[in-house]
């Protein structure tokens, strides 16, 4: 079964740290672009950091650009965020997603409805 599983959110005081993970199982993602969205109450899911695998290149939301590292350990077949200088706007449930069908490239990589493979949510609260 193919499937996606977070961990690692949590809650933390502004200017604090947290790293997300995903792990993934029933595939081999390294040859599928991946991505953590996420989504505050009330708003719509944003895409913040995706990975291109293949090559190793990244794409930020302007929002964490500086703050957030996302990174991938193909032998573990697990997904990164590294969230750093977290603020209260970053209080989301963080959603891992993986492209297993080829849509995504560098210019729609901020698009949910390219992704077709999820996690279920790991939620992330930072007090100020």
């Amino acid at each position: 079964q193919v499937q996606l599983v977070e961990s690692g959110g949590g809650s933390v005081q502004a200017g604090g740290s947290l790293r997300l993970s995903c792990a993934a199982s029933g595939y081999t993602y390294r040859y599928y672009y991946m991505a953590w969205f996420r989504q505050a109450p009330g708003k719509e899911r944003e895409g913040v950091a995706a990975i291109y695998p293949g090559f190793g290149s990244t794409y930020y939301a302007a929002s964490v650009k500086g703050r957030f590292t996302i990174s991938r350990d193909n032998a573990r077949n697990t997904l990164y965020l590294q969230m750093n200088s977290l603020k209260a706007e970053d209080t989301a449930v963080y959603y891992c997603a993986a492209d297993t069908l080829g849509q995504v490239d560098g210019g729609n990589w901020y698009k949910s409805p390219t992704y077709d493979l999820w996690g279920q949510g790991t939620q992330v609260t930072v007090s100020s």
